[in-house]
């Protein structure tokens, strides 16, 4: 059960990433719907555990579910944005995410969770009668959670595609069925049936794989996923999803869904101004780095200048490189081969970091800091680290969306917010307006603000570049002083706040633009939460107490509703703390798709050891509520501590030479987190369940509890806390939340009803 959920989830997680264009508060959704769907199978589905006349028959049928809706699951994923109406390379808005990731889960989700209470029952009735056997399972779900995600990490993403991954655990999950069903052979016709049903499901399995089946299912899904493209290669890399179309002589390269790289004619437009508005501000450039989107025309077009004696390309995924080489034309030949050209397949912000080199001009080919992988290449610590690998004149170059006609406070936001991040590090900065990409150039010098017409004219002529649509009038038009002036006073209402690593308004400024256009009914809850802060949090929860002491602790009730609640902020501040750490990682290293499945992993070691330490534990100890407290105040402190060990630590986490120890370091402290989390579920549900008759509702009630607070954790936390408020600031609500359930837990107990054991 724990290793087909685990790998499920992964599946599941990463097609549908693919699917919303790579943005990781997907993630936060994602999981979100999963922990709910999970909790109402749980919950509902589970309870006929109790009532079922042939529970195993029952176990039988929820497997089956669940084993054959995951291809269909994937499937319907590959065709999602057909059923929507979505183009190939437009992002799905916030809303359609959210529906279509819960629609696509609600089978696979929802068995699953039902899955769990029923395994709670099998397991009491057959092997443990003791109240303690919850916990019991809860271990021996976490045990095969770890094993999916090695597998997944070591195995499964290396070597399978998505077909070949969903229908082996159907028939994996089906091969253990069937070994359950002759173990507990009875003389039943409906368990006879589901053995005939489980032993056809095998064959067909195998029938499958052999005949190419499954592969034929992925090319099919393929097809109608990219209908009326010519896909020439489809890809899944440790980085991301690579998609290349043909169409004529022209090949276009998708990431994560979006378009990357058109070739061999790009947009001429885009080129030219990109690379030679740069480089015409610069005396004399030398040495240019681009990091991403440099082949396809930038990097011939800086060619043009004849000072320019290196251009460094950094892409971060070698795969793309690779299939740019393996799909090459004349134009990508010509620049991926030329002398001066150096590529480099490495993370931009790492190769910063860790050369000697100094450059004239740095581009940044990445025009929208939608996800927190580009997030990086827009917050003050990226900007302060190009700065000081940046010659005297030297020019950093970024772009972002812009508009000279459909303006919104939207725009303004995301245009303001980079824009006074930039000035952060560059007291210089110019940029050029433009519809549909506004270009920044940054600089410490004020060549960048004094640099003309005239100017920019001569030196086209001094340096014999030719172009196309860089003409003399379009210059004149780019240039001209009230562009500058004009911005200035665009952005003037817009947000004044700074786009870091660790509180990346960038991403989130940039979903509430995309939202505003495609979903503009979502842009007063979009305004609503940008003016969220720690104040409206310490408010809540100071209300919320007052009212419970009015109302809730004058019942004799309200220890036991608190235990629920505990279990659900437990879930809520897990979610945030695994999040958290993805987030981080992703933040400073930009390649969370390579790690996920060993943080995950480290995440439920933790869950395991704490759910088997304390299950352990409850044999020999009788004062169970001083336990449960100690936990809570243990995640209290945990929630305050984690933030601070990432500050603390970022200078060293972003130094070269320290890979082994930040691979520790994040392994440990998402160790630690589950560690913490695990610990609670068995002690919970030995205070809150006195005896065996009420076993699964025992299980229900708090299992739930748990799931629904991770998923309040997942869509709260990855799409209003993290990005909103930051790291520190969402451990601080994660704080204020476990502070209302331990009082919640203690408060009743000095009302005089009695300090249960």
């Amino acid at each position: 059960m724990g290793f087909s959920g685990l790998v499920a989830q992964m599946l599941l997680l990463r097609e549908l990433f693919i699917v919303f264009s790579g943005n990781e508060f997907s993630i936060g959704i994602i999981l979100a719907n999963w922990l709910i769907l999970e909790a109402l199978g749980c919950f509902v589905l589970g309870r006929r555990a109790e009532t079922a006349r042939n529970k195993v028959v029952s176990f039988a049928a929820i497997t089956i579910l669940f084993s054959l809706s995951l291809p269909a699951a994937v499937y319907i994923i590959r065709i999602l944005k057909s059923i929507l109406g979505v183009s190939i390379g437009e992002s799905l808005c916030l809303l359609p995410m959210f529906y279509s990731s819960l629609l696509i889960l609600l089978p696979v989700s929802l068995s699953h969770g039902a899955l769990f209470t029923f395994s709670c029952k099998l397991y009491s009735t057959y092997l443990d009668h003791s109240p303690a056997s919850i916990g019991k399972v809860y271990v021996f779900e976490t045990i095969g959670t770890i094993l999916g995600g090695v597998v997944w990490t070591y195995l499964l993403i290396i070597y399978l595609h998505a077909f070949q991954m969903a229908v082996g655990l159907a028939l994996f999950n089906f091969i253990v069925l069937l070994i359950l069903l002759i173990h507990h052979r009875v003389n039943d016709l409906p368990q006879k049936i589901a053995t005939i049903i489980s032993i056809l499901l095998i064959v067909f399995s195998i029938h499958l794989f052999s005949s190419g089946g499954v592969d034929k299912l992925h090319r099919t899904s393929i097809k109608v996923q990219w209908k009326d493209h010519n896909v020439v290669h489809y890809q899944n890399s440790i980085y991301g999803n690579i998609c290349v179309v043909k169409s004529g002589e022209q090949y276009i390269f998708f990431y994560n869904g979006i378009a990357e790289l058109i070739t061999p004619i790009p947009d001429i437009g885009f080129v030219e101004k990109f690379a030679h508005l740069p480089l015409l501000s610069h005396p004399r450039p030398e040495r240019v780095l681009i990091i991403s989107g440099g082949a396809g025309g930038l990097i011939a077009e800086i060619l043009k200048h004849g000072s320019v004696e290196l251009i460094e390309y950094a892409e971060l995924d070698p795969s793309f490189l690779e299939l740019i080489r393996r799909y090459s034309t004349p134009l990508t030949e010509q620049e991926l081969n030329h002398p001066k050209v150096k590529v480099r397949p490495i993370d931009g912000r790492l190769l910063l970091r860790t050369t000697q080199q100094r450059y004239d001009v740095i581009l940044v080919g990445i025009l929208n800091p939608s996800d927190l992988q580009t997030n990086r290449f827009f917050t003050e610590e990226f900007f302060a680290l190009a700065k000081k690998k940046m010659n005297q004149n030297g020019i950093l170059v970024i772009g972002l969306p812009g508009s000279l006609s459909y303006l919104n406070d939207e725009l303004r936001n995301l245009n303001g917010s980079i824009f006074r991040t930039l000035k952060t590090s560059f007291p210089y900065v110019r940029v050029f307006p433009g519809e549909g990409l506004n270009l920044f150039l940054s600089s410490s010098s004020d060549e960048v603000l004094r640099f003309n017409q005239e100017r920019l004219i001569a030196r086209l002529k001094e340096r014999e570049i030719k172009v196309n649509v860089l003409v003399a009038r379009h210059i004149e038009k780019i240039l001209h002083p009230r562009w500058q002036d004009w911005f200035l006073d665009f952005i003037a209402g817009g947000s004044r706040k700074i786009n870091y690593d660790f509180r990346p308004l960038g991403v989130f400024y940039s979903i509430s633009h995309w939202n505003s256009i495609f979903a503009p009914y979502l842009c007063g809850l979009f305004r609503f939460i940008e003016k969220l802060n720690l104040w409206f949090f310490i408010v809540a929860t100071v209300l919320s107490l007052g009212i419970s002491f009015i109302i809730g602790f004058q019942k004799k009730r309200s220890f036991n509703s608190g235990i629920p609640l505990c279990i659900a902020t437990t879930g809520f501040a897990g979610m945030i703390f695994d999040l958290a750490i993805i987030f981080t990682f992703q933040s400073i290293y930009g390649h969370i798709f390579s790690w996920i499945g060993l943080l995950v992993t480290s995440f439920m070691v933790g869950v395991a050891a704490g759910a088997m330490g304390m299950t352990a534990l409850l044999s020999r100890v009788k004062v169970y509520l001083r336990i449960l407290v100690n936990i809570e105040l243990a995640i209290i402190g945990f929630s305050l501590v984690l933030p601070l060990i990432f500050h603390i630590l970022r200078p060293n986490l972003v130094m070269p030479g320290v890979s082994i120890g930040v691979v520790v370091l994040f392994l440990a402290i998402s160790l630690i987190s589950g560690f913490l989390i695990g610990a609670q579920f068995p002690i919970a549900a030995k205070v809150f369940q006195k005896d065996e008759k009420n076993l699964t509702d025992t299980a229900g009630i708090l299992y739930s509890s748990d799931l629904v607070g991770g998923w309040l954790g997942g869509v709260v936390g990855g799409v209003v806390l993290l990005p909103v408020l930051g790291l520190m600031g969402s451990c601080v609500v994660v704080f204020l939340l476990k502070m209302f359930s331990l009082i919640h837990i203690i408060a009743p107990l000095g009302m005089g009803f009695g300090m249960p054991s």
